[in-house]
């Protein structure tokens, strides 16, 4: 996997970063509402080997209103137009750890977390990678700072006719849709004798023509029953493929690498059931799976599917990423689903829960220098939980833990003036 590392050719390493270009600490740029800024423009040949980003305080929604665009040799449609979380593996705004060879996710301090994806991208003439900011404020939250790293190589030499590109779609079915010869009876709930022999209603991942290959998936799904949802096969039509398939699976669990219906949390080096919300099932789920030493080839199409339960008896809340490679040109991807329609379900406390967060960074903030340091890592600890909790989608305990260090500032405050 690694014999590449001790041979020396000719490539250059290079990267374009968010550095402060009058050399202070400011090393961050901010994204308006509604602006679109280019993080990269490049000259190929060359192949873009990593991307970084982070954010402090960042309000979670952003995973969904920002959008990253990628464009290779100057074409006028994107490759990659996919909401900036989920392509790097965030599901239903809900952040967890991922710990993969192609994506990671590490935890730092006051709700940070580091994004990580290690695709490669190659290009042959020029890149441009862009993030379109479509919420109605400051990208990255309480401190509107958004830092990134785009590593890269160019190349000594052009790229072989036989490069396929990276590209990354994202689809979103707000409620599957059962289909018509499941009787109310049948729906959500474990499924056994019914009958799914066509595919035709099955969740689709991706739908495209060309000649390329499958090289990763993100799948996400808020269930809204409290069972087990996922006995759902995996069904990839490829090139003239009517029925069967050419790939038909067993069940969802078995896509991402899991023994039989998960309830704790993985994360692995090709698969992952990173999210899991609660025993039971209920609510948000995400899992990964890459097909890094096993990509799937199509020479003219595939159409990439699964089943929402068994024979699609599920009315539940699926989107997903699909990642591949393929020659250009590509077709023009279907229309990105407006703000509103690719924000996940909430509490309806959401926004109260926001505005106690943002309330509480900055008090914490302010009142940590007024406090003697025992008082001050206490209270350092207990917000340091909650912001956490926060942006993984525990909203209720976070705000119950912003409550009770805001107590503890307050008190300081009496204790003090």
């Amino acid at each position: 996997m690694f014999s590449h590392i001790f041979n020396l050719t000719d490539k250059s390493s290079h990267r374009v970063s968010s550095w402060e270009k009058k050399g202070r600490n400011y090393d961050f740029i901010q994204i308006k509402s509604k602006e679109i800024k280019v993080l990269a423009d490049i000259s190929g040949p060359g192949i873009i080997k990593h991307i970084y980003f982070t954010t402090i305080l960042q309000n979670p929604l952003d995973f969904r209103n920002a959008i990253i665009r990628m464009y290779w040799d100057r074409e006028e449609n994107p490759s990659v137009e996919v909401p900036l979380g989920d392509f790097f593996g965030v599901c239903n705004c809900r952040v967890r750890t991922i710990k993969s060879l192609i994506i990671t996710i590490n935890r730092g301090i006051m709700g940070s977390y580091g994004f990580n994806i290690y695709f490669p991208m190659p290009f042959s003439k020029h890149a441009r990678i862009e993030i379109e900011n479509q919420g109605p404020s400051m990208l990255g939250g309480v401190t509107t700072a958004f830092w990134y790293h785009i590593d890269y190589e160019k190349l000594d030499r052009p790229l072989s006719e036989d490069v396929g590109y990276f590209h990354a779609y994202w689809n979103r079915e707000e409620i599957t849709k059962t289909s018509e010869n499941i009787p109310a009876k049948k729906k959500n709930v474990t499924l056994w004798r019914g009958k799914n022999l066509t595919g035709e209603d099955n969740y689709e991942i991706l739908n495209i023509e060309g000649d390329g290959q499958l090289a990763g998936l993100l799948l996400c799904v808020d269930n809204h029953s409290d069972i087990w949802y996922g006995e759902g096969d995996d069904m990839i039509f490829i090139d003239d493929d009517t029925w069967p398939p050419s790939f038909h699976g067993t069940g969802t669990e078995e896509i991402f690498g899991g023994g039989a219906s998960p309830k704790q949390e993985y994360s692995g080096p090709y698969t992952g059931f990173h999210l899991i919300e609660n025993f039971n099932y209920s609510g948000n789920n995400g899992m990964y799976r890459w097909y890094v030493n096993d990509p799937i080839r199509f020479h003219k199409k595939v159409r990439w599917t699964i089943e929402h339960g068994h024979a699609n008896n599920f009315e539940n809340d699926y989107s997903s990423v699909a990642y591949w490679y393929q020659k250009e040109p590509h077709g023009l991807f279907p229309t990105l689903k407006e703000p509103i329609e690719r924000i996940p379900r909430l509490p309806e406390n959401y926004n109260e829960i926001w505005s106690n967060y943002t309330d509480t960074a900055r008090s914490s903030f302010l009142e940590s220098r007024n406090t003697d340091e025992k008082s001050s890592e206490n209270i350092d600890r207990i917000y340091q939980e909650a912001v956490h909790d926060f942006m993984q989608g525990r909203y209720q305990d976070a705000d119950e833990k912003l409550k009770k260090a805001r107590l503890m500032i307050q008190n300081i405050k009496t204790k003090f003036s």
